[in-house]
């Protein structure tokens, strides 16, 4: 049964451009592929900071990677983290992104189709896909790539011959509108484009360590700033790392709260405490030293946690749910995905009354561990709405618990509305973060302008209990 148009398996084509039709042509008449929706040319690098003009964009010559490393290839042993390097020009929070990309091999894999090459059929396209305002999209770029002096002038591989990193970047900045685009965006908005999933930002505090290692172990992708300026130790400041571990160790009768940072650039690392040659791993029992250390220049290093909030000041979580590897029949991690439409007039009560809105909370948050009584234990849930159009102001929501038995004439005014204990509208959606006690809730659109028309989708990241049906619009562990 074929998949509808903008799912991860059927992904929509971007620009209305067809990935192995164009391909096709081009092999028919021995031509390699050029981008005339994303030319290689000065509008696709920017126009103000990186305009005709600026130092950023003088003496860029647009090369093939055949042209730059005989020996090109796409991908050489597999893409993982340590691929990816910061070059002369290039944004700290995107790279630090496609880093964490790289720890869900089922994201990469979706975003990075690794049946291509430079060898077999080549003709200078390629294609990445996207998530974007609901759908999955099939972005199409041919390989002409940004240099000065014959070296790559954006993001890298530290295998001189290597190119995804690059050729992904392209593909971005071209569903961004430039590479100039790319500068200085929230490492959320990355995040979301690269799976689908729900984002939510946070500043730093002592007392996430255990939020930043159940985000860890659910798979989730992370990423986190410096300020301005930190207390120096290698660490730069105002840049953006990926999270990529955090581990709790005893050392000397006491519990280590550790969280493993990368830096983009792929050197420059911590030099404190649980730094790479730091003593305190002399100090550990000797299978955990072998599970964690990698004595390696490569920008990854074991941080303290309390040294990392001194320094750190924005934590961006991307909650997203792996299809792959997860056990149905126990309690597991699920992304719902449903739609609707406001229309002018409409009530609250219209939405109520629908199931589609509605979600089940059964399974509270680490069930196994909580020593909370039945009716007090807490369940976690992340709602997001998104306008189909990218409206002046963006709509919200709220969040409402429904009685056991649900009457007919049921009013909005007579039910509460859940504290929302995070809320984020930095990706042009609303999303809030809840802790509520196990039942049945609604998720009802409230617009600031009743009376403005729009299309929306509404996300719902929750645990959901093993084994029991799906309802109706969701997609279990994925983020389609």
């Amino acid at each position: 049964m074929a998949q509808p148009e903008g799912t991860k398996e059927n992904p929509k084509k971007y620009l209305e451009q067809d990935y192995e039709q164009l391909k096709a042509q081009c092999l028919a008449s021995n031509t390699l592929f050029e981008d005339e929706k994303f030319p290689a040319g000065q509008a696709s690098l920017g126009s103000n900071k990186m305009g005709p003009e600026s130092s950023k964009a003088k003496g860029i010559v647009w090369m093939r990677p055949l042209e730059i490393n005989p020996n090109a290839e796409f991908i050489t042993d597999g893409a993982t983290r340590f691929d990816i390097c910061q070059s002369t020009i290039a944004d700290c929070g995107f790279l630090s992104t496609i880093g964490c990309a790289t720890l869900s091999e089922e994201y990469l894999s979706l975003v990075l189709p690794q049946d291509q090459n430079f060898k077999t059929n080549y003709a200078g396209i390629f294609h990445f896909k996207f998530w974007q305002r609901g759908e999955w999209l099939d972005v199409v770029v041919d390989d002409k790539l940004p240099t000065r002096d014959k070296k790559l002038v954006f993001v890298k591989s530290a295998e001189e011959n290597e190119f995804w990193p690059a050729l992904l970047e392209k593909a971005f900045a071209k569903l961004r509108g430039s590479y100039e685009a790319l500068e200085y965006q929230y490492s959320t908005v990355a995040l979301q484009h690269f799976t689908g999933g729900v984002c939510l930002w946070y500043f730093l505090k002592k007392h996430q360590f255990p939020k930043i290692q159940r985000a860890v172990k659910s798979k989730c992708l992370l990423t986190s700033s410096t300020g301005a300026f930190t207390h120096d130790k290698n660490l730069v400041a105002a840049h953006s790392y990926s999270i990529t571990g955090a581990e709790e160790v005893s050392y000397k009768g006491e519990k280590v709260q550790l969280v493993r940072l990368r830096n983009p650039w792929g050197y420059k690392e911590w030099t404190g405490a649980w730094s790479d040659n730091a003593p305190e791993w002399n100090d550990v029992a000797q299978e955990v030293k072998d599970a964690l250390l990698t004595q390696k220049d490569d920008g990854e290093f074991w941080i303290p946690f309390l040294d990392m909030v001194k320094d750190y000041e924005s934590l961006d979580i991307c909650h997203i749910a792996p299809s792959k590897e997860v056990n149905v029949e126990e309690p597991h991690w699920s992304l719902m995905q449903t739609e609707g439409s406001w229309k002018k007039g409409d009530s609250a009560e219209r939405f109520l009354a629908d199931p589609q809105f509605r979600i089940k909370l059964e399974v509270p948050d680490d069930d196994d561990d909580q020593d909370a009584a039945e009716d007090k234990a807490l369940c976690t849930v992340i709602v997001a709405l998104m306008s189909k159009e990218i409206l002046e102001k963006v709509p919200d929501f709220l969040l409402y618990q429904l009685p056991k038995e649900v009457p007919t004439n049921l009013l909005v005014k007579d039910l509460k509305a859940m504290a929302r204990e995070r809320v984020n509208n930095r990706n042009k959606e609303y999303v809030g973060c809840f802790q509520v006690q196990k039942g049945e809730y609604a998720v009802i659109p409230n617009p600031s302008d009743p009376n403005q028309d729009f299309d929306f989708y509404i996300r719902v990241y929750y645990r959901k209990k093993g084994g029991s049906l799906e309802k109706d619009g969701e997609v279990t562990n994925t983020s389609e």
